[in-house]
């Protein structure tokens, strides 16, 4: 009933430990939480200096041109529209990269089984 030689079947429960805890090789959950907040200030970040940007623009010319609000209203909205899209963009890179790095997770695990 039993295995005659214990040393042998705790070598092989050894191994088979050890490759359990090489197949799940994963990233703490902390890591992926602080990864989605630096991301979240950088989109809005990219937003700020959209407007930012825009408003110093259309300030200095209306400054310039003496057509106070008008050109400051208009580049203030081109400075959102362009906030917007890099958001967007920096939202898109993102999507792409984890839809890899799943696709990796996803090769690995097949791999192992």
């Amino acid at each position: 009933m039993t295995d005659p030689d214990p040393k042998r079947r705790l070598a092989e429960l050894e191994k088979r430990i050890e490759a359990a805890k090489s197949a799940k090789t994963s990233k703490p959950h902390q890591e992926e939480h602080y990864s989605q907040a630096n991301l979240a200030w950088r989109m809005v970040i990219e937003l700020v200096a959209g407007l930012g940007i825009g408003f110093g623009i259309g300030y200095g010319l209306d400054h310039l041109f003496g057509t106070m609000p008008f050109l400051m209203v208009l580049f203030i909205m081109l400075g959102f529209a362009a906030g917007v899209k890099t958001m967007l963009r920096t939202a898109q890179e993102f999507q792409k990269d984890n839809v890899a790095e799943q696709a990796r997770d996803d090769e690995r695990i097949e791999d192992g089984d």
